[in-house]
């Protein structure tokens, strides 16, 4: 091993903390049931790497020598609580098969699906199920992970020990479901790489600190899903969204910084090779027979897609789409997309009648899009009035200023009542 010097070690380390950190904790844990304690262990073997690597080189194999430090630590904290019930069953848990794998890194078994499942678990609250996944498989601190989530780092960094604590003292098993549990479980874990994602979606020029990168992260995380299971169709149809979806980011904003409306986008700027890449996978899930969430909205996304091709939007089949997931999912958030969709095939009218069905929804009382897709259908008939205090209302549920701006903008069109 040649002698490195502090800046080979710093840009070895943070390859294998972005290739391997995941794979590593994923496999002391699943064999220790302790989240933390794997955590800790590995910490303290990349800290020590950080002054061996300089002085003797960087290894042939970095993961096995990290391995071997990380199993050398947890063996220790075990034997310090070796008066406790729980310190024995470790030792024998991880001693010889960790030192086993150690020896050869290309035999180290991937459980990261197996950690991620055990994140999403049922006993674990569904709020923290995300969080928890960044902070096992990518290694994203609390606070990192609480600015992200708008939550307080301090609170975050709670509620993820208590998730941790619940896992070791509950059991929960580290593995793949059986196939009749799959789908509800794998729902879950989907539901939580999306949220993810749609956490970084919301900052469309990458520039907020507290949520930079994570749409990047949401899409490493779906397509290690898809590595893993690759025959799970709804793996597929999540991993093609948010390609769909991100392949838009450059087109959402204009050269002035201003928030572009879908229908306005110049579609030039969207990516045709990662839109490509959706459109492989959707098909490939199309092929297997079954229908979820995500294919549905990866499909909706599609038909918005066609439009680079064709430089029209099919509406009547966007409808129709909107009228499966519906039925699927009876959320009403889709209920108002559905209703801005049968506005554009029909006509203003009709989609505020389906907006007038939603208006005693609570659910719906906070949700801009609701009130931003009703200021823009009353607007389009000539209910200035109306358009002005839906418009209102949007402005002040809005948090994104380059939307907020437009919002405004469009409410300042209508004139002075």
């Amino acid at each position: 091993m040649p002698r490195g010097d502090d800046a080979d070690t710093r840009r070895a380390i943070e390859a294998v903390v972005r290739r391997s950190y995941g794979k590593l904790i994923a496999f002391l844990a699943a064999r220790t049931r302790d989240i933390a304690g794997a955590e800790d262990a590995l910490a303290d073997a990349f800290a020590t790497a950080l002054n061996d690597w300089v002085e003797h080189g960087i290894p042939t194999t970095p993961e096995a020598w990290l391995l071997t430090v990380a199993r050398r630590r947890m063996i220790d904290a075990a034997r310090r609580r070796h008066t406790a019930a729980e310190g024995v069953p470790t030792l024998e848990l991880i001693a010889d098969e960790i030192d086993e794998a150690s020896m050869h890194d290309s035999e180290l078994p991937d459980d990261r699906l197996r950690l991620m499942f055990a994140c999403a678990h049922p006993a674990i609250d569904a709020s923290v199920r995300a969080p928890l996944m960044l902070q096992t498989i990518l290694g994203f601190d609390a606070a990192t992970i609480g600015s992200a989530f708008l939550v307080a780092p301090s609170t975050m960094g709670q509620r993820l020990v208590r998730a941790k604590t619940k896992i070791r003292q509950a059991g929960v098993p580290f593995r793949v479901p059986e196939r009749d549990e799959l789908p509800e479980r794998l729902d879950a874990v989907l539901d939580a790489i999306y949220a993810t994602f749609a956490e970084g979606w919301v900052d469309p020029t990458g520039t907020q600190t507290r949520r930079r990168n994570l749409a990047d992260e949401g899409l490493w995380l779906g397509r290690l899903v898809v590595e893993l299971l690759p025959d799970s169709a709804e793996a597929l149809g999540l991993l093609s969204l948010m390609l769909h979806a991100e392949a838009r980011r450059a087109a959402r904003r204009d050269g002035r910084g201003d928030y572009v409306p879908l229908a306005d986008q110049d579609t030039s700027r969207w990516d045709g090779a990662m839109i490509d890449e959706a459109e492989q996978l959707l098909l490939r899930a199309s092929g297997m027979r079954t229908i979820g969430r995500f294919q549905l909205e990866a499909a909706l996304q599609s038909a918005h897609a066609a439009r680079r091709l064709t430089g029209v939007t099919d509406w009547s089949a966007i409808v129709k789409l909107y009228d499966t997931l519906l039925a699927l999912t009876q959320s009403p958030v889709v209920a108002v997309n559905r209703a801005v969709a049968v506005a554009e095939r029909d006509d203003a009218e009709a989609g505020l009648r389906i907006l007038d069905l939603l208006t005693d929804d609570a659910r719906l009382a906070d949700y801009q899009p609701y009130w931003a897709a009703r200021a823009s259908l009353e607007k389009r008939i000539g209910r200035l009035d109306a358009a002005r205090s839906a418009y209102e209302r949007a402005i002040g549920l809005e948090s994104d200023p380059a939307v907020r701006a437009f919002l405004q903008r469009e409410q300042q069109a209508l004139g002075v009542a």
